[in-house]
């Protein structure tokens, strides 16, 4: 794994889960299930509790399991679900901007889980000294021989097919 990806793992994933902790038990200064729960309700989402519940439990376990590189895609999905949703409901009829209260933030994190997902489904195969080449790459540039000029291919072309 990439230093840059396990910083972005970290950060990313120990932030939600720590806004995940606010919506459950009122941590780092959050309203914790009741208050959550009843700003849910507001937006239309009845009943609060079990919607806070749950979209504690989803940023919190997700957050944390990101940030572990556990279950990354399943992690990854329940984070993003929860920030769209957040967008969505609560954001978006503010603009574009966090300062007022815009979806900018939601934004930012639900990418953050897309790329986790997508560099997760991506595996490095070889390392050369251009860097980690993904596998699809390789293939694609080597015919699947493992060199860049692959005898097998020249061969087969030169054969005439069997009748």
């Amino acid at each position: 794994m990439s230093i840059g990806l396990l910083i972005l793992r970290l950060v990313v994933g120990l932030a939600l889960a720590a806004h995940g902790t606010q919506k459950l038990f009122g941590w780092f200064g959050g309203y914790g299930l009741s208050g959550t729960a009843g700003f849910l309700e507001q937006l239309g989402f009845v009943p609060g509790r079990r919607n806070a519940l749950f979209a504690g439990l989803a940023e919190t376990a997700g957050g944390l399991l990101l940030a572990l590189g556990l279950a990354t895609p399943v992690a990854a999905a329940m984070l993003i679900a929860v920030m769209v949703v957040a967008a969505v409901s609560a954001h978006l009829k503010h603009g574009f901007f966090a300062h007022n209260q815009g979806y900018e933030y939601t934004l930012v994190l639900a990418t953050a889980a897309l790329t986790a997902i997508v560099r997760s489904a991506v595996r490095p195969t070889a390392i050369s000294s251009g860097g980690e080449v993904s596998g699809i790459v390789r293939r694609v540039t080597t015919n699947g021989c493992g060199r860049r000029r692959c005898q097998r291919s020249k061969v087969s072309a030169r054969r005439s097919p069997v009748a």
